[in-house]
């Protein structure tokens, strides 16, 4: 079992990116679970089947203790993608990052990875703040390795820095290795000097470039993936080119 975790600060393009590779990577062949890690809930948005809400395992915590089953939080999705959302605590109420915990925690109880048996698993997860909650899928038992979603733009290159540095302090501890930066072009003055700049300084590469496009926010305006809405386009190559790439490693 491949497991990855996609991290970026919010507004990179991780969900996008993710959902977009989840679906390349299904229709190769593989049996990929998405699990979102972002208290909106949204990662896989673009995936379920005629806009069909799901219920996040935090809402299922709250709603019913324990009195639920394994089918209630994993939703199949486009081209089988198996969907989970952590979710997060009620407004005002409890930590973010304490949910996620929960909910990895209760995905594993209630024997997901036993009985789905992916291929790949995806962890989509909000990098603004690295800590708690937050790096649980970095940890021994989830991710094998780390992708960092960035653009050239200041803040988002900050956080891309700190998620970073969090993968490398956590490297004695035998958590998920940092396997490189995936550039969302915001095509913003000197992007791929800085990204690139940003690479050496963690001893890591660029794995993969995403073309700034409208057809990324024509896709999400049909609440579609761009495999999906425009499979011929080039974004829809360019995914495609990254799932394979992300594979390989």
């Amino acid at each position: 079992m491949i497991k990855l975790a996609i991290y970026g600060k919010g507004g990179i393009g991780k969900s996008t990116t993710v959902s977009n590779v989840a679906v390349e990577l299904s229709r190769m062949g593989y049996k990929v679970m998405q699990i979102g890690c972002d208290p909106k809930a949204d990662s896989t948005l673009s995936l379920r089947k005629d806009d069909k809400k799901i219920f996040t395992v935090l809402e299922l915590i709250r709603e019913k203790g324990n009195d639920f089953s394994l089918y209630d939080m994993v939703h199949e999705g486009e081209s089988g993608v198996l969907c989970v959302e952590a979710g997060g605590p009620a407004p005002g109420v409890g930590c973010a990052g304490r949910g996620i915990i929960a909910a990895l925690d209760k995905l594993k109880e209630k024997g997901a990875y036993d009985e789905y048996k992916p291929d790949v698993v995806l962890y989509d997860v909000l990098g603004d703040v690295v800590c708690g909650g937050f790096s649980m899928p970095m940890r021994a038992g989830y991710a094998d390795k780390v992708y960092i979603i960035t653009s050239g733009e200041n803040m988002a290159i900050h956080a891309a820095a700190n998620i970073a540095m969090a993968v490398e302090g956590f490297k004695s501890r035998g958590y998920a290795a940092l396997g490189g930066l995936i550039l969302n072009h915001r095509d913003v003055k000197n992007e791929n000097e800085k990204v690139k700049e940003l690479a050496e300084d963690f001893h890591t590469e660029i794995v993969g470039e995403l073309t700034r496009s409208s057809t990324v926010w024509d896709a999400e305006e049909l609440g579609k993936t761009v495999l999906s809405a425009f499979p011929e386009s080039e974004m829809a190559e360019e995914y495609r080119r990254l799932a394979r790439k992300l594979i390989e490693i």
